[in-house]
């Protein structure tokens, strides 16, 4: 873990933990080695930071290529392990970058609805998780997001186990069913902690 990211954490934890009530479940689902993919939902712009906030392990997000132009975030991303990616996951540059990543046993977190949900609500996830999920013998682990994010509302992180994709890579499937398997973990997750 670099001392940047690890700055990072200490920062973003001490920020959740003062405006917010963190509830954080099923951390030890988390592998403690090898290639992670690590998929959630995506309902504000603090996910990516409070996803990878309280993990032992450095995660390293796809994010959209606008950002890496922004002023202070063009410099602090790439320090940070953040990698960028066109709209649409089509991009094959990103799609490399990432596979090469869970390759060398990296945690990758990305956000397979590719943009933040407007209602709160599951939408349909990319195909480019799938083609990592069926590209790489990274573990899979689906993690839902469930908070208003109104400041001293809490805030519930929850890490799901690691689903199982042998089937789904024995039976050749396309990368779109591979992304349907994992978003049905995802929507799991949320339909359990949301009650």
């Amino acid at each position: 873990m670099s001392r940047t990211y690890s700055f990072g954490q200490f920062i973003c934890r001490t920020y959740f933990r003062l405006f917010y009530r963190v509830k954080l479940i099923g951390r030890e689902n988390i592998p403690s080695d090898g290639g992670v993919l690590l998929c959630s939902n995506h309902i504000h712009i603090l996910d990516p930071p409070l996803v990878g906030a309280f993990l032992k392990r450095q995660t390293k997000f796809m994010a959209k290529a606008e950002l890496f132009e922004a002023p202070i975030l063009k410099t602090i991303l790439p320090k940070v392990g953040a990698f960028p990616i066109r709209r649409g996951m089509s991009d094959r540059q990103a799609l490399r970058a990432g596979l090469k990543l869970l390759k060398e046993q990296e945690v990758v977190g990305v956000f397979p609805e590719g943009t933040r949900s407007q209602t709160g609500e599951l939408s349909k996830g990319l195909a480019g998780v799938g083609f990592f999920a069926l590209r790489s013998n990274a573990y899979i682990v689906p993690c839902a997001l469930i908070s208003s994010y109104k400041l001293f509302s809490q805030l519930k992180v929850v890490y799901g186990p690691p689903i199982d994709m042998s089937v789904v890579r024995d039976n050749k499937a396309s990368p779109e069913e591979a992304t349907e398997e994992i978003m049905m973990g995802i929507q799991r997750l949320l339909d359990e902690h949301r009650k």
